[in-house]
């Protein structure tokens, strides 16, 4: 068998397939989630904690070679954190839906068992029908 006849047959799994997909759509995802996090959870969040923005924080280190200040954007780390948070919340939130869509119906739990003054009536109950039926 040639190498590329084994390559095609790789390439061509449902497997391979499936993870292209998967690969295609959760880019598309990610970026769908990002501009949720920067578009519409930060700016109130933002505004929320006294219009900070994140993404602006920084520690100066002093001036480069070159006399352009170097700085430790910290804000832009706290930034992504929080976006990786939001994404990863969003994931869970969706694969707990799809979860409940692919669980079969829990099945009905099973009666208690009756107690003893329910067992004591029903011999009553019975002794009571078969004294009747016999006159």
């Amino acid at each position: 068998m040639s190498i590329g006849h084994e390559f095609k047959e790789f390439a061509m799994r449902g497997n391979m397939i499936d993870l292209a997909v998967g690969v295609v759509v959760g880019g598309a995802f990610g970026q769908v989630v990002s501009s949720l996090v920067g578009d519409v959870v930060m700016p109130p969040l933002g505004k929320l904690i006294g219009g900070i923005n994140f993404s602006e924080f920084a520690l100066s280190l002093g001036t480069g070679p070159k006399g352009a200040p170097v700085l430790l954007k910290y804000g832009v780390f706290i930034q992504t954190v929080l976006d990786f948070l939001i994404v990863a919340f969003v994931i869970f939130l969706a694969v707990r839906g799809i979860n409940k869509l692919r669980r079969p119906p829990a099945a009905p739990a099973e009666p208690p068992p009756p107690t003893k003054e329910q067992e004591l009536l029903t011999q009553i109950r019975d002794a009571l029908v078969k004294q009747s039926n016999s006159r």
